[in-house]
């Protein structure tokens, strides 16, 4: 036990401090839609030198600069939009400094593996900590070399780090590479381009409390009316007063739409953002608001009527309920997903695993759901599984965080807690404990629903073992007593057991019984034969 490491406390994960709610813009007439694109291509173009701007910036940036690009750009737009751009530019230097942090940790990991890795004698075999020695002599003489890369990628973006360099591409670097392989993307060079204009165009404005429905640059009624206004250039277009141009379509929002009701009434601040989805040909429109962050209620209140554990797999999520003791009640419960194609597919079959969990806990009456509290950062680089490169592709496409955060924000008005425990060894103590005990002739208890129960167990503060091993000698408590049965809190739990009278086996030895007085209570049919004779009655002569 000693080569263990020490298993953080589990606790109850916080609720979600936002809330943002779709809605497709429905029958725009075709001049909406051009204004639209005007009005987008021309604040992405502000968007794009403004980040321009930032990112020269570097780290001398301060309030004053900040101040400074925002008169310049106000003629040019307004002054809320240019406020809306010059925070978008922040946030996403900001970003990509945190982005450019983990990108130096994953190469600091992948040349401390390569190396331990080259100090090893060949075929070295490795453990679950550490990796082995390469399998041959090629492959040595090709990560040596690597090696020297990956030291001179450091070393840049060490250097670029200190200098508060970031590199950023506006409408994302996926798909910028995509132009150059549109036959595996299966997209025409006006479809990237129309693809590549559309997600670099700026229509987003963010909220303020006290001001008309709680956003003056794009306004929602609660009639459900859309306006904007636009940018100085583009005022020759307003339809409405005071430069505002007004939607033909009417919007309403069925997920939260009272919440956003609400606030609309009141006045208060909401963040708007118009995107337009190239492939279906469809304008949607996001509204997103801040919550209090809803007060977490403490783990012992949260499992009085139990827990769900689930292990979160490749495809699937295994379940399985206990109750208050530890023990699991009824069958597993498994809910699939496909998390092949587009993000949005994926998001969507997350959505629906995490759903049918959440109906399922609520049915049953549950109000806690423990889950892994997983990180494969250290896991993902390739230098630590090389050869293995579907477990590469897997743990990279299990969506660990997002998977926690969307089951949290779900689970939020629901009234179920969700309970983070320490992912260590569940599946390997669940398999070795509880898998063959719980398999049977119609039910067959796999490995990941066996760490669903690990899980669970783990939540709840129980060892995840069912039981030791029995004492030594004749299995008595001679050699002590099995304390894994009893909790740390139990009185006397470190004594023996109390002497019960009577036999302790099936095996009862003559006259030692307690009913050694009566000879025929140990005969199933009656009378022993041994101690009374036995006659047949002769046949009634009526018959």
């Amino acid at each position: 036990m000693g080569g263990l490491r020490k298993l953080a406390v589990p606790f109850v994960a916080s609720g979600p401090s936002g809330v943002a709610v779709r809605t497709r813009l429905k029958q725009l007439a075709p001049a909406d839609e051009e204004v639209l694109r005007l009005v987008g291509a021309h604040l992405g173009t502000l968007a794009s030198r403004d980040l321009k701007a930032r990112c020269a910036d570097a780290l001398a940036h301060d309030g004053e600069a900040w101040a400074a690009r925002k008169r310049e750009m106000t003629p040019l737009s307004s002054s809320r939009w240019a406020g809306a751009i010059t925070k978008a530019s922040h946030d996403q230097w900001a970003l990509s400094r945190r982005c450019q942090l983990a990108h130096i940790q994953s190469l600091e990991a992948g040349i401390s593996t390569i190396r331990h890795r080259l100090c090893l004698p060949l075929r070295e075999k490795g453990g679950r900590r550490a990796p082995g020695g390469y399998h041959s002599r090629q492959e040595w003489h090709a990560k040596a070399r690597r090696l020297h890369v990956l030291e001179d990628r450091l070393e840049q973006a060490r250097t670029d780090r200190d200098a508060g360099v970031v590199h950023v591409v506006r409408g994302g670097k996926h798909l910028a590479r995509t132009r150059h392989h549109l036959a595996a993307a299966q997209l025409t060079e006006t479809g990237w381009r129309q693809r590549w204009e559309a997600e670099r165009w700026f229509l987003k404005a963010d909220g303020e409390s006290g001001k008309r429905y709680g956003n003056e640059t794009v306004r929602v009624s609660p009639e459900g009316e859309v306006s904007i206004k636009l940018p100085a250039p583009l005022k020759e277009l307003a339809n409405a007063p005071h430069g505002r141009y007004v939607l033909a379509c009417q919007v309403h929002f069925p997920h939260r739409g009272q919440e956003w009701a609400d606030r609309v009434e009141a006045n208060r601040a909401i963040a708007y953002r118009i995107h337009y989805d190239t492939a279906r040909g469809r304008w949607y429109l996001t509204a997103s608001w801040q919550i209090p962050r809803t007060q977490t209620v403490p783990i012992e209140a949260a499992l009085t009527q139990g827990v769900i554990g689930v292990d979160m797999n490749a495809d699937h999520l295994a379940a399985w309920r206990l109750d208050v003791h530890g023990n699991p009640v009824g069958d597993p419960r498994r809910f699939p997903f496909d998390l092949s194609g587009p993000a949005g597919h994926r998001d969507a079959q997350v959505r629906h695993a995490l759903t049918g969990l959440l109906h399922w806990a609520r049915a049953c009456g549950v109000t806690a759901i423990a889950v892994e509290d997983l990180d494969f950062t250290a896991d993902k680089t390739r230098e630590r599984h090389g050869r293995k490169r579907r477990f590469r592709q897997l743990i990279s496409g299990m969506p660990t965080g997002r998977l926690r955060a969307r089951l949290t924000s779900m689970a939020d008005h629901t009234g179920i807690a969700i309970i983070a425990v320490d992912p260590a060894y569940t599946s390997r103590w669940g398999a070795q404990h509880w898998q063959k005990p719980l398999t049977s002739k119609i039910r067959k208890t796999t490995r990941h629903d066996a760490a669903a129960v690990a899980i669970g167990r783990r939540a709840q503060g129980y060892p995840i073992r069912r039981r030791t091993a029995p004492p030594p000698h004749d299995q008595s408590d001679r050699a002590g007593h099995r304390t894994v049965q009893a909790r740390p809190g139990i009185p006397w739990r470190e004594g023996t057991r109390p002497r019960i009278p009577g036999p302790r086996t099936r095996s009862v030895g003559p006259g030692r019984g307690a009913n050694a007085g009566d000879q025929n209570a140990q005969h199933r049919s009656g009378h022993s034969a041994e101690h009374e004779s036995w006659q047949q009655d002769s046949l009634p002569l009526s018959l």
